[in-house]
C-alpha cells in the first residue's frame, strides 16, 4: 500500500471519529482500531502486533480528546470531582492490568471481545433511555472503585476510553443525572487511558517486528495523522449536532458498528462472505 494511500485511509478515518465524537458524544476506539489493524496487516505485519498496536496508537489518541473534554465539561460544573477521582484512580489501575493481559492474550480471543463489546454498544445506542432525573445521588466508595477498575480493564484491554460502559453505568445504575455522567466519565478515561498508554509502551519495548516509527506498541505516524483531524473535526461535529438529523445519523453508526464487530469477529470470513 501507497505512504499516500495509507495516511488518507488515516486522516479520513480520524475526521469521521471525530465529527461522529461531537455530534453523538460516542467515542472513537471502535473504530480506530479495526482501520489501523487492518491497515497495519495489509503492510506486512504481524497480527498480534498489529492488534495490539492498534489497541496502544487508540488509547493515546483519546487522551487528549478526553483532557480537552473533562476540561471543558469541569467549567460547566458537569465533573463530580470526588467519584471523579476515585473511579479515575481505579480505572488507572484497571487499564494497566487490562493493557498487561491484552499483551499477553491470543490475538483471536482479543478480536472476539473487541468484536463483543462493539455489538453491545450498538445495541446500547440503539435501546438505550438514560435517567432523566437531575438529583444527585451518593454511593458509597467501593461501588465506584469497582465499576472503575472494569471500565479501566476494559480500556486497557481492548483500547478503547470506556465512556461507552461509564456513561451508562453512571446514569442508569449509579444515577448521576445525564450531563454530570458523562462529565465525570471523561474524568475517567483521562486516568484509564493513562494506564493502558504506559503499560503498553513498556510492554511493547522489546517487541520485534512493530511498524516503523513506533515507542512500544504505539506508532507516531498513526498517533499523529489521526489526532491533527480528530480534534477539530470534533468541535465541528458538536456544531452541526444543531442541524443534522441526529436519530438518522445514529443509526448509521450503530450499522457500521455491527459490521466492525461481524468483521473483527470472523464472522464473515466463516461464512464465507467477502465483505
Amino acid at each position: 500500500m501507497e505512504l499516500f494511500t495509507y495516511l488518507g485511509i488515516l486522516l479520513i478515518t480520524g475526521a469521521f471519529v471525530g465529527f461522529t465524537s461531537g455530534l453523538l458524544g460516542v467515542g472513537g476506539g471502535f473504530i480506530m482500531v479495526p482501520v489501523q489493524f487492518f491497515l497495519l496487516t495489509s503492510i506486512g505485519t504481524d497480527p498480534d502486533t498489529a492488534l495490539r498496536v492498534s489497541f496502544a496508537t487508540s488509547l493515546a489518541v483519546i487522551l487528549p480528546t478526553a483532557l480537552n473534554g473533562t476540561w471543558g465539561h469541569w467549567r460547566r460544573g458537569a465533573v463530580l470531582i470526588k467519584p471523579a477521582m476515585i473511579l479515575g484512580v481505579s480505572g488507572l489501575f484497571g487499564g494497566i492490568l487490562g493493557a498487561l493481559t491484552s499483551s499477553y492474550t491470543p490475538v483471536s480471543i482479543l478480536r472476539f471481545l473487541f468484536g463483543l463489546l462493539a455489538l453491545f454498544s450498538a445495541f446500547w445506542m440503539i435501546g438505550s433511555k438514560y435517567s432523566k432525573s437531575e438529583e444527585e445521588n451518593y454511593n458509597p466508595r467501593p461501588a465506584y472503585s469497582l465499576w472503575g477498575f472494569i471500565g479501566g480493564y476494559l480500556s486497557g484491554l481492548l483500547g478503547i476510553g470506556g465512556g461507552v460502559v461509564m456513561v451508562p453505568l453512571l446514569n442508569i445504575l449509579l444515577k448521576f443525572p445525564i450531563h454530570k455522567a458523562i462529565g465525570t466519565s471523561m474524568a475517567f478515561i483521562v486516568f484509564a487511558s493513562v494506564g493502558g498508554i504506559i503499560t503498553y509502551l513498556i510492554t511493547g519495548i522489546n517487541t520485534t517486528g512493530l511498524p516503523p516509527y513506533s515507542i512500544g506498541y504505539i506508532n507516531i505516524v498513526q498517533l499523529l495523522a489521526l489526532v491533527i483531524i480528530t480534534m477539530p473535526m470534533a468541535r465541528i461535529g458538536v456544531k452541526a449536532s444543531h442541524s443534522l438529523p441526529e436519530k438518522k445519523l445514529r443509526y448509521f453508526f450503530v450499522i457500521l458498528l455491527i459490521y466492525i464487530a461481524l468483521k473483527m469477529m470472523g464472522v464473515f470470513q466463516w461464512l464465507n462472505i467477502p465483505l
